[in-house]
């Protein structure tokens, strides 16, 4: 029951973020998404993006962290965000995040899939980490996209208390994430 629940609730969120997202976006906003954002974030010698490699995007993401319990724990079951272009004031949302992980853009359509390669803790709150793309598709802001970061995370912490059954928790979180693709 829990699982349909949460099923119809996310299909009822991505379709309001998606058409508010066709109803709102612009070309202006279109065009930013695609133009190199210097964040001014720091970035733990563990994350560096190898050399080749060219900064593309800077998204600012706010969402949850879903945890479900196994085996008496919390264990990670999937993430849920809205990427918008950093500063931003309106946060237009250009990009949805999800369990793959993958990230889709509500602007163009295009997508990337990746995998953790490299993790910083942090006191607190979830690590940041460098992922390396596992796929992507589509011609719009993810495409060749070869290294993602999450940076600055605040919040997304499991709960440390023992759980029971099927128990899932959603703990928001925020994050920073920076693209980038190989050096044409």
């Amino acid at each position: 029951m829990k699982f349909a629940k949460r099923l119809v609730l996310t299909a009822a969120a991505l379709a309001a973020v998606t058409a508010g997202t066709l109803s709102g976006a612009s070309a202006d906003q279109a065009a930013a998404v695609s133009q190199p954002v210097r964040g001014g974030v720091d970035v733990p010698d563990a994350l560096k993006v190898p050399d080749g490699n060219r900064l593309t995007g800077v998204f600012a993401a706010t969402g949850v962290q879903t945890y479900t319990c196994t085996d008496g724990a919390w264990k990670l079951l999937e993430p849920a965000a809205t990427l918008s272009v950093k500063g931003d004031r309106h946060h237009r949302p250009v990009a949805l995040h999800s369990r793959g992980p993958v990230w889709v853009s509500t602007v163009d359509g295009s997508a990337v899939n990746a995998a953790a390669v490299a993790t910083s803790p942090r006191t607190g709150t979830i690590p940041e980490l460098l992922l390396k793309s596992t796929a992507t598709r589509g011609a719009g802001v993810f495409a060749d996209v070869s290294y993602i970061q999450r940076l600055a995370t605040e919040g997304g912490v499991a709960p440390t208390a023992a759980c029971t059954g099927t128990d899932q928790v959603s703990v928001p979180y925020s994050a920073v994430y920076t693209f980038y693709k190989p050096v044409a």
